[in-house]
């Protein structure tokens, strides 16, 4: 069995305008999201084996403050460049790639691939994953190699604005 927890970054900021959009940090509300988040997901009792991140800064951002609420080494997130604007092929390509030993894998990424992973991979329609969306799947497998389509069972999909029910 594997674990995914697909996360998108945080809002970002546009405060700067001379910062690239790769360079754009955490704005205000996705300072103060990323760590409720990062709370739940310790409170569902996710143990992460891996933390990869798309080189953004939003997205490191986001991973680092999740990691500490999960208790998972900052020192310890891969830091990947194809996570930046990756589509569907490309973020699958990433997941492939790790190693069967990792069992709980978190991605930190974008939209609109993240969402498009999603849909490609979750039993349901998502419209949009909002930004510090974390959405939790499941597969039945030994190894990321048999990522397919439609086969993740949803374990958990929360957001910040997700009102508890």
């Amino acid at each position: 069995m594997k674990e995914l927890i697909l996360v998108r970054h945080a809002k970002s900021s546009w405060k700067d305008p001379t910062l690239s959009d790769h360079e754009r940090p955490l704005n205000k509300r996705g300072k103060r999201d990323a760590p409720e988040m990062g709370e739940r997901l310790a409170r569902a009792g996710f143990r992460p084996d891996l933390f990869i991140s798309s080189s953004a800064v939003r997205a490191l951002e986001t991973a680092r403050t999740i990691a500490g609420k999960v208790s998972y080494p900052r020192k310890d997130i891969q830091v990947e460049d194809r996570l930046y604007h990756a589509g569907v092929n490309e973020l699958i390509g990433v997941i492939r790639d790790v190693d069967d030993s990792v069992v709980n894998l978190a991605i930190f990424g974008h939209n609109p691939g993240l969402t498009d992973l999603a849909n490609r991979l979750g039993p349901r329609e998502i419209l949009n994953l909002p930004t510090c969306a974390v959405l939790h799947l499941r597969f039945y497998f030994d190894a990321w190699s048999g990522l397919e389509e439609a086969s993740g069972e949803e374990v958990e999909y929360d957001f910040p604005k997700k009102i508890s029910t």
